[in-house]
Order: structure tokens, then C-alpha cells, then sequence
């Protein structure tokens, strides 16, 4: 037989509604709104009513949109609960912006309860979260200089190429000019490459000041083989 829950609860604004049914031994429940200050109070007095015959509860979260600090405090209340009752607690579905803040805190964005239940060390979870963040971070910004210098290299080869016609230099002194205008200029690589090939076109404007005041001196300063 299956009874309806206890009339919506609220909690401040009505932020955070908790409605669903009770059966002989189990309660699942569908939390809707936000879980913020006063979601832990709404969901400790939904729980309070429930008859001692209770030995599992589900909570479907795909209603909950939004989740702060207190959320966690909402998780403890049920990760109580299941302790003082022997009761086995669940809450799944959890989507969006709530998601996001499970991932933060280190907790499994399946079941968090079943992280606090069986993770000894949840600090330990967040800090390899954080360490995969920054282990990204750093693999993007690697791909992100590749493709840099993917796209920069014809630019390139072809400043080198007018520097040795030019000058009379080799392929390889040729690039420590560049690569020295650009140190002491200031300027990125592919850059000083650009103002290079510019500058020999015929129609073409002739390098900024300081640009060509590096250039000068790198110029001055290459290695002879």
C-alpha cells in the first residue's frame, strides 16, 4: 500500500519543496527548487515523520536547481539519518550547476552519499579532482601553443628565408635573428616574422622603429659559421 508523504515542506521562499510517498519499508522523495540556507531544516523535519518501519530512503534530485554551501549540510543530514537508522539513503540524478558543485567538493555526482559512506578520506578525492584540473589546464594550454606555432610556421619560413637572401646567411642564422628581434623588441616570433616578410614586398611598410632597431642589432650580433 502505498501513502502520500506529508504536505509539501517548505523552507524560506519556498527555495526548496520536498514532496513524494511512503511505503511499508521505503520513501522516495523529489526534492524541487534550491538547496540553500534552510534546506537542511526542511529535509531533517521530512524525515523526522517518517514511521520507524523505514529501512530505505531515495531522493530523485533531477528537481533541484541550484545548491550552495548548504547543500552539503543537506547531505549530512541524510548521511545521519542513514547511520541512526541503519537506513540505507540515496539521492541520484543530480544535474547542472548542483553537479558541478559535487565535483568540487570531491563527493561521487552519482550517489555523494555513497562517497561519505565509503570514502575515508573525501579531502583526499578533492585534492586528485583539483590535481586532474590543473593536469588539463596545462595539457590545454600545450595543445594551445602547438597550434600557435602550427599556424605561425610558414610565416616564419618565409622571414627566414628573405633574411637569407638578403643578408647571406644560413638557414640557422637566420633563425637567431628572429628569435633575438623578437627577445629584444619585445615582440611575439611570428610577429617579427610578419613585419619581415612585409617590409620586403615592394609596396611594403617598413618595420616599426623598435622593431627595426632590434633587428638591427640581431643582425649585428649573429653567429658566423
Amino acid at each position: 500500500m502505498t501513502s502520500a508523504a506529508s504536505p509539501h515542506l517548505t523552507g524560506g521562499l519556498n527555495t526548496l519543496v520536498i514532496s513524494g510517498r511512503v511505503d511499508a519499508d521505503r520513501a522516495e522523495f523529489t526534492p524541487r527548487g534550491e538547496l540553500v540556507h534552510g534546506c537542511a531544516d526542511v529535509l531533517a523535519r521530512t524525515l523526522a515523520e517518517l514511521p520507524a518501519t523505514i529501512t530505505r530512503v531515495d531522493l530523485d534530485m533531477r528537481g533541484v536547481h541550484f545548491m550552495d554551501t548548504a547543500g552539503l549540510q543537506f547531505l549530512d543530514v541524510l548521511g545521519d539519518y542513514g547511520l541512526a537508522r541503519a537506513t540505507t539513503v540515496t539521492t541520484t540524478n543530480w544535474n547542472g550547476q548542483p553537479r558541478r558543485i559535487l565535483e568540487l567538493a570531491g563527493l561521487d555526482t552519482t550517489d555523494p552519499l555513497r562517497t561519505a559512506a565509503h570514502d575515508p578520506a573525501p579531502a583526499a578525492s578533492s585534492a586528485v579532482a583539483v590535481e586532474r584540473a590543473e593536469r588539463l589546464h596545462v595539457l590545454q594550454s600545450e595543445v594551445e601553443q602547438l597550434r600557435q606555432a602550427i599556424a605561425s610556421r610558414p610565416v616564419i619560413d618565409q622571414a627566414r628565408g628573405i633574411l637569407m637572401a638578403t643578408h647571406g646567411c644560413t638557414s640557422d642564422q637566420a633563425w637567431h635573428i628572429l628569435r633575438e628581434t623578437s627577445q629584444l623588441s619585445n615582440t611575439k616570433l611570428r610577429d617579427v616574422a610578419a613585419a619581415v616578410t612585409a617590409s620586403a614586398e615592394s609596396d611594403g611598410p617598413p618595420p616599426p622603429p623598435e622593431l627595426r632597431e632590434a633587428l638591427n642589432k640581431a643582425l649585428a650580433r649573429r653567429p658566423h659559421s
